[in-house]
């Protein structure tokens, strides 16, 4: 029985950090977007800025790079990590629990390490609304995907 409410408690959290990857990922792909176009241009005659750095970002500050590149990274192993979580929420045995957890493990160190700039990027302050919401999108995403590691542990002890 409890077994039972666990998986739909999993369900639900897969669903959510579905729907919050492909937030990250869009947010994210924009600001990707955005930086290459308009970033530095470098070609013939051109010289590199003093301050050159690959990772340059038009808008934010010096750990929006970093942040971004790593919530893209972080929202494409999580996209992954939730179809292996509804293979395993489809099949509910122990079988499909290592694969599960595995990458939703994954998915939520990456998760965390995005976090981690995030942090760094509110701590110095400048930036747009677009990315305070991919901040927070991937501190919401740190706790639901390590709740979501702990309803499909939860559920495979009581099997």
């Amino acid at each position: 029985m409890a077994g039972e409410q666990l998986k739909s408690v999993a369900s639900l959290l897969l669903f959510l950090n579905f729907c919050m990857f492909v937030v990250v990922l869009g947010i994210g792909g924009w600001a990707m977007n955005r930086a290459i176009d308009h970033g530095f241009i470098i070609g013939p005659g051109f010289d590199l800025p003093a301050h050159f750095s690959p990772i340059y970002f038009p808008m934010g500050n010096a750990a929006t790079g970093f942040f971004v590149f790593f919530a893209l990274i972080a929202g494409v192993v999580g996209v992954a990590s939730v179809i292996s979580g509804f293979n395993h929420v489809r099949s509910w045995n122990i079988d499909s629990l290592p694969s599960a957890a595995s990458a939703a493990a994954i998915a939520w160190s990456l998760t965390l390490l995005a976090m981690g700039f995030a942090c760094k990027e509110i701590e110095l302050e400048i930036r747009n609304a677009k990315l305070r919401t991919m901040e927070a999108f991937l501190i919401i995403l740190s706790v639901t995907q390590l709740l979501y590691i702990a309803a499909i542990h939860g559920a495979s002890s009581r099997r």
